[in-house]
């Protein structure tokens, strides 16, 4: 009943402190799932099979034999935000004391208590992780009773508290909170290992320091490294003002900020995986990809082809990818070569280039989560310039291909790209988190997961 939440949430407080990057925020809507940390560790199961041995350190009682711990209650939590040091925990449960008496008959004893402890949120010095370590450990008793007959109670029961469960129960009880808090720390220990995106490279999640607790949520800052499979860390560009999240949330709620610089990096992981060699003659509601069709726009490609001959276009992309982010809107910007080419007859001759363009266009972009991913889907936004490079058939007005450049990149080159961001792009991997459930928000330069629990 009560949320043993604060122990396991607090795992998820990886997070780093730069700019740009990405910031987390977890209030106590995902803090009090921490209740399952308790379920998943059978720390109840546990609690009540050692509550059942003789403890050390434990004298026997005058008056009472055969002493036994039963019936641990499920413990209702409750949590609070502390301030600059983590979270104070409040766990209320109960159990039943049993045994025999000294005139023979059975004794039994129904114990409630409050387990009281502060987890201060630390950074381990060797992993750079987030972890929870419990100070202040206290055994607070609420209400004793008992099946004895009144007369003992004054001696007898008195005893039993004074000498026994006084002493004997923070060393029963308080180690369980570090159970939770062991097991709640290893969930969040994949944090910063490096996550793949496709074949092209990693993603890791660096905290940059140690959490901050205010009174309503902990914020946790990331550094995130974008790593190519084969080369250098991709640096990202500076957003120049400062990361903060956005205002108009709930106080206290929960919430992932990734910034555009961030995404652009991660895009620059798949650069490669947009350049494409499209031979197909026949696509989607275009009309068939040969000279002649081409020759409608440029008289002087039936010139050099009067015969009709299947056309190659190879497109390049020479600049890293550009994703800009404002509220509503957010646009991938790419910049490339787009080169038409005629096949030959002859097999193993190679296609004969008729004109290279310098192309820039974009891309609308929406999102969501799949698979604990982020997933992007394109469509063209429009086509913003087109150059002539080169030319083997003289020249003519690039202006003429416009239209045709524009229905091409729609039909035949944005299924390429969405094909190659099916990968997905890696989010935090802390406490188990689902986020698919989260709803996603483009704001200014960045883009929110507005987390959920349902």
């Amino acid at each position: 009943m009560l949320r043993i939440l604060c122990l396991a949430l607090c795992s998820l407080l990886t997070g780093t402190r730069a700019d740009p990057g990405a910031l987390l925020r977890l209030g106590m809507d995902i803090m009090n799932q921490v209740q399952s940390a308790m379920d998943e560790s059978h720390i109840l199961e546990k609690m009540a099979a050692e509550a059942g041995k003789k403890q050390p350190g434990m004298k026997p009682i005058k008056g009472i034999t055969n002493l036994k711990v039963k019936d641990v209650q499920l413990p209702v939590i409750t949590l609070n935000f502390v301030p600059g040091v983590g979270i104070f925990q409040c766990v209320a449960t109960g159990m039943t004391i049993t045994g025999k008496s000294f005139m023979g008959g059975n004794m039994e004893i129904i114990v409630v208590l409050n387990i009281t402890a502060t987890n201060r949120l630390l950074q381990d010095e060797e992993t750079g992780l987030p972890m929870f370590k419990s100070e202040g450990c206290e055994v607070i008793l609420v209400n004793v009773k008992t099946n004895l007959p009144s007369n003992m109670l004054p001696k007898v029961v008195n005893k039993f508290l004074d000498s026994t469960l006084h002493k004997v129960l923070p060393g029963l009880m308080c180690p369980a909170i570090d159970a939770v808090l062991v097991y709640v720390n290893k969930k969040w220990a994949n944090l910063n290992d490096p996550m793949p995106v496709g074949q092209m490279g990693t993603v890791k999640y660096v905290l940059t320091s140690t959490p901050v607790t205010t009174a309503s949520y902990i914020q946790v800052d990331f550094s995130p490294v974008v790593q190519q499979q084969k080369g250098k860390a991709i640096k990202l560009a500076d957003a120049g003002d400062a990361l903060q999240f956005p205002e108009g949330y709930a106080e206290g709620s929960s919430r992932l900020l990734l910034s555009a610089a961030f995404l652009t990096a991660e895009l620059a992981l798949l650069q490669k995986s947009f350049d494409v060699d499209i031979r197909d003659m026949m696509i989607g509601e275009l009309p068939p990809q040969t000279t002649v069709t081409l020759a409608g726009f440029i008289p002087a490609v039936a010139e050099a082809y009067p015969k009709s001959k299947p056309l190659v276009t190879k497109i390049r992309i020479n600049k890293p990818p550009k994703l800009t982010v404002n509220p509503g809107k957010s646009l991938l910007h790419l910049h490339g070569t787009l080169e038409m080419a005629a096949t030959q007859r002859r097999r193993g001759k190679a296609p004969v280039s008729l004109f290279v363009l310098e192309t820039h266009f974009n891309l609308k972009v929406q999102y969501s989560v799949r698979e604990n991913r982020l997933q992007m889907a394109t469509s063209l936004d429009r086509l913003l310039s087109l150059a002539r490079k080169s030319s083997s058939i003289g020249p003519f007005s690039e202006k003429e291909l416009n239209g045709f450049i524009t229905d091409y990149l729609q039909e035949a080159y944005i299924p390429v790209v969405n094909d190659a961001l099916q990968v997905g792009l890696p989010l935090p991997d802390f406490l188990a988190m689902n986020y698919n459930l989260a709803q996603l928000d483009i704001v200014e330069n960045a883009l929110v997961l507005d987390l959920r629990l349902d």
